[in-house]
């Protein structure tokens, strides 16, 4: 009965570890979606996350025992019986994997979604990772290698049916191996992504080329461009037929789904979102779709750790200018000096400039509160007044730049300012909504040095109510990260909030430093590991009537848990 328990006790052990790895499985394909499937990132994402995530404790140690039953020290053997070993490791097994909370969460804010992508993801994946344990499992219950059908002399089930070094070993090396499986699936994969890619941007190409009166408006910048994109498209949409990119989808796959999918033969104008993490990325976009109208918001510090330098960055955004051609129109924000001298010397292109501070169409005047924006447009030697839901007077800079876009159309001033009073924010950008009886002041994506103290200013104008913030901070910095995050602290404290609660005490720690170089009481000031902490204590703290402002709300894997 002892042995034919030890035996029943493998089958669960295997189950278990089976659910083990598959839960890890699961989590780690969950990383690389959440990364873009980017190598490189990912591989970063291992390694800032090692002894957490990659190789955590008990899988290292329970390792580091094998190792040292593999060697075979004579004194093992002498010491303890096979039998006892086996349920020893067994327990331990049983005790140590049986748990998979470090790999799963109750809430995740953006879940792992089973694109095409990842089913074709998981065929390279699942057989590199049964590999090993289904080649262990039956070499220990058979005693046969697989393939070579030998019994090798090391091979010692004792009184068992199976050897337990070689059962244990497949499991927990297969465990280990896992994260490291999806950088080489992803290899695998990787010429027949490229292949499916290119199909789908020659489809969107030949579709451009059958449609040769549209006009293409591309949009690109550090930060803005999706809420730029939505204002373009609000202000046109009265005089002409507009089709344009939905949320932010700015990458080669997200235009080419919206070409081959959405436009349509009565569209006159395609408003295209470029992004870029890499240099060379805009030109990839501009070969699928060549703009006729290029509009350039701002260089700024998004990305600068894949970038290296506010330099490349503008290069890398000035493409967007050099792909115009002959008849071409830029428009550009005049009070960045990276951007105000795009396109200089092509006198084969039209250069529109606006800004707040030069010109030749600019905003002055402004004021805003809870109802939103207002201020003046100055264009043709005349002043126009405009009156938005939207928040900040960076939003109305970027406005200006939908405004000039516009104005190349011919659209009437007085025709803007009507379509600009209708102007929904965009979700997640400094969205001014009600939950429950609090305010709330989204903005959530993508938090930049510039929009983030804009927000901090924003909220530090609601009186006579409690002022509340939620943030992790910002990330993709590269060197500066540190140096942002503690003027962003710094921000925070001269607006006096009533409350700051920080997501994550290692990324965070500039930012509370920054606030405790303005502030001596900083007993208004929490630090928690997620989003979801965060909100609990807010729902414990904030009363009616109470404003919380959400900046940033980073991935999954940037929670410190």
């Amino acid at each position: 009965m002892y042995y034919l328990f030890l035996d029943a006790l493998s089958v669960l052990f295997s189950f278990i570890l089976a659910r083990y790895c598959w839960t890890r499985l699961r989590f780690f394909i969950h990383v690389y979606q959440q990364v873009g499937y980017k190598h490189n990132e990912y591989w970063q994402w291992l390694r800032s996350h090692w002894e957490q995530k990659v190789i955590p404790g008990d899988l290292a140690l329970y390792n580091i025992l094998l190792f040292v039953l593999v060697i075979g020290f004579d004194w093992i053997e002498v010491a303890i019986t096979n039998t006892a070993l086996t349920l020893a490791l067994f327990i331990w097994g049983i005790f140590w994997f049986g748990s998979v909370k470090r790999y799963k969460s109750g809430q995740v804010k953006k879940p792992l979604v089973f694109t095409s992508r990842v089913k074709r993801l998981m065929v390279p994946l699942m057989i590199l990772n049964l590999f090993l344990p289904v080649f262990f499992m039956i070499w220990s219950y058979t005693g046969y290698i697989p393939f070579l059908w030998m019994i090798p002399p090391t091979y010692d089930p004792g009184l068992l049916s199976f050897d337990v070094v070689l059962l244990v070993f497949g499991w927990v090396i297969g465990a280990l191996l896992i994260p490291f499986s999806v950088l080489v699936a992803g290899n695998i994969t990787k010429p027949i992504e490229r292949s499916i890619q290119n199909g789908f941007k020659k489809q969107a190409r030949k579709k451009l080329a059958a449609m040769p009166n549209l006009k293409v408006i591309a949009i690109t910048g550090s930060y803005g461009k999706t809420s730029i994109k939505f204002m373009i498209k609000d202000l046109l949409k009265e005089r002409y037929s507009v089709c344009y990119t939905p949320g932010s989808f700015n990458t080669p796959m997200g235009i080419c789904k919206v070409i081959n999918n959405d436009l349509q033969a009565h569209h006159q104008i395609l408003i295209l979102e470029m992004g870029a993490r890499y240099e060379g990325n805009i030109q990839e976009l501009c070969d699928i779709a060549t703009p006729d109208v290029s509009v350039v918001s701002n260089v700024g510090f998004a990305h600068l750790e894949t970038f290296g330098s506010q330099d490349v960055i503008a290069r890398e955004k000035g493409t967007i200018v050099d792909n115009l051609g002959k008849g071409g129109v830029a428009i550009l924000n005049a009070d960045d000096p990276r951007v105000s001298i795009m396109g200089e010397g092509r006198d084969e292109i039209q250069r529109i400039l606006v800004g707040l501070e030069g010109g030749v169409i600019q905003g002055k005047n402004i004021s805003y509160d809870t109802n939103g924006t207002r201020f003046e447009a100055v264009f043709d030697e005349k002043v126009f007044e405009f009156n938005t839901k939207l928040l900040g007077a960076h939003n109305v800079q970027n406005l200006l730049l939908a405004i000039g876009v516009a104005y190349h159309f011919d659209i009437r001033p007085k025709t803007m300012a009507i379509a600009a009073q209708t102007i929904e924010p965009v979700e997640h950008r400094l969205e001014l909504k009600k939950a429950g009886d609090l305010f709330v002041i989204d903005d959530a994506f993508n938090s930049n040095p510039v929009g983030a103290k804009n927000a901090v200013e924003i909220l530090g104008q609601f009186k006579n109510r409690k002022r509340i913030i939620i943030t992790p901070g910002m990330i993709e910095l590269g060197e500066i990260e540190e140096e942002e995050n503690f003027k962003f602290g710094e921000a925070i404290g001269k607006a006096d909030l009533d409350m700051v609660i920080l997501v994550g005490e290692q990324r965070s720690k500039p930012i509370r430093e920054g606030i405790e170089s303005v502030q001596e009481n900083t007993e208004h000031v929490f630090v928690v590991a997620s989003l979801f902490e965060a909100n609990e204590i807010a729902r414990q703290k904030a009363v009616a009537g109470d404003v919380i402002l959400y900046e940033n709300d980073l991935p999954d894997v940037y929670n410190e848990k």
